[in-house]
């Protein structure tokens, strides 16, 4: 779909789609500043690592559904089985109670990231000109940051004053309200096809988008961070004083936003390359100080620098993917991208988990390791850009 290069990109359709990802994000984040704790309380204290890994397996592995079914059934039916996951998920955390239990549901939950963000991508480079990619998923980012911004704050909230069941249910809330939205907006996918059976028989062509291969390692490289920190900051912030576990990532989030206002236009106007180094560098930066972080002041300071980085980065990465894609196969090279996210959340994850082991003071040192993992992935922006350079040199 041919989108004309004077095309607005604040319309209403663009403004209900950011909503949307606010309330979806909103929903799922809503519940992972508590999730510790009350595994603790199941008796798996041991296995925390689980928490977000499992999340992240069920994610990765549902991409290419994901991005097949975006390219051939459309991108609305996908974003709206993405909320509807969060949904049920949110109702079912109060029944299954047991830690068994529990885990069945982390793996549930993780088909709701593995649709919607794929679809939400697509269609944001469906209704938005080329030249404008990088402001637009910079903004829908930002929305997207402000629902995981006030979802952690909102649910640590709730879950102190109304119980954990309450925090569930009102996780269930937002995303409903999320699908209500994504129901009423007009679909962009030209060529769409009936929803079949076989849509969902997956060959290897369909899971991995070559072309994009070189964002997707930068991603994973990257996000291992975000992985480290959803498993280890409930636990830090705990340990340095914090009562409400979500001002971390309401710290970082709201740093993210307000780069996010200036980040995706600076992508478009001197390229994803540049933009991306700067955002790895302060990312890596970032991880250095939060594990060298002592009180609650540096902490948030280590916060902020994360969300900084964080809203350089993404964007670029993001109108970068599309970039190296073609147009018909963009639902598939944005899985691919986030088929990379969630191997690093997870891998971040896991290795946190396996590590800390409830030892609170190899947390720092959790951090410095995976800061160097951070570096690889700019180093490696920095050897695929010098590769270019001197292809067309050649």
């Amino acid at each position: 779909m041919e989108v004309p290069e004077d095309q607005k990109l604040y319309t209403l359709q663009f403004g209900l789609l950011c909503l949307s990802s606010l309330l979806f994000s909103a929903s799922f984040n809503m519940i992972i500043p508590e999730l510790p704790a009350y595994l603790s309380s199941l008796g798996g204290a041991e296995h925390k690592g689980l928490i977000i890994s499992l999340f992240t397996l069920t994610a990765g592995i549902s991409r290419p559904f994901s991005g097949r079914l975006t390219d051939k059934w459309g991108r609305v039916p996908v974003m709206a089985i993405g909320s509807i996951v969060c949904v049920l998920c949110g109702f079912f955390y109060p029944i299954l109670t047991s830690i068994s239990g529990f885990f069945l549901l982390r793996l549930v939950h993780g088909f709701s990231t593995g649709f919607k963000p794929t679809a939400t991508s697509a269609y944001i480079a469906d209704i938005i000109p080329s030249t404008r990619w990088g402001e637009a998923l910079g903004m829908h980012g930002l929305c997207f940051s402000i629902g995981g911004a006030i979802g952690p704050a909102i649910g640590s909230y709730i879950a102190m004053d109304y119980g954990l069941n309450s925090m569930f249910y009102a996780s269930s809330a937002f995303a409903f309200f999320s699908i209500i939205i994504v129901m009423n907006m007009k679909e962009t996918l030209n060529t769409r096809q009936r929803f079949s059976p076989k849509m969902l028989k997956i060959s290897r062509r369909d899971i991995i988008e070559v072309r994009v291969i070189p964002a997707a390692i930068v991603t994973m490289l990257s996000y291992t961070a975000y992985g480290v920190i959803l498993t280890l900051i409930p636990d830090w912030s705990d340990h340095l004083g914090i009562a409400n576990k979500g001002m971390f990532f309401l710290a970082y989030t709201l740093a993210s936003i307000a780069v996010r206002f200036v980040s995706g236009k600076v992508a478009d106007r001197y390229g994803r390359i540049a933009v991306m180094k700067v955002g790895l560098v302060i990312i890596t930066i970032s991880i250095f100080y939060i594990g060298y972080s002592d009180n609650i002041l540096n902490l948030v300071i280590g916060a902020c620098l994360y969300g900084i980085g964080t809203g350089i980065f993404s964007p670029a990465v993001n109108a970068w993917t599309i970039d190296l894609s073609l147009p018909q196969y963009r639902g598939k090279a944005m899985a691919t991208m986030y088929i990379a996210l969630e191997a690093g959340i997870g891998a971040g994850a896991l290795f946190a988990g396996y590590i800390f082991h409830d030892h609170i003071t190899r947390i720092p040192y959790i951090m410095y390791a995976d800061a160097i993992i951070v570096f690889l992935a700019f180093a490696y922006v920095l050897y695929w850009d010098k590769k270019r350079k001197n292809t067309l040199i050649n």
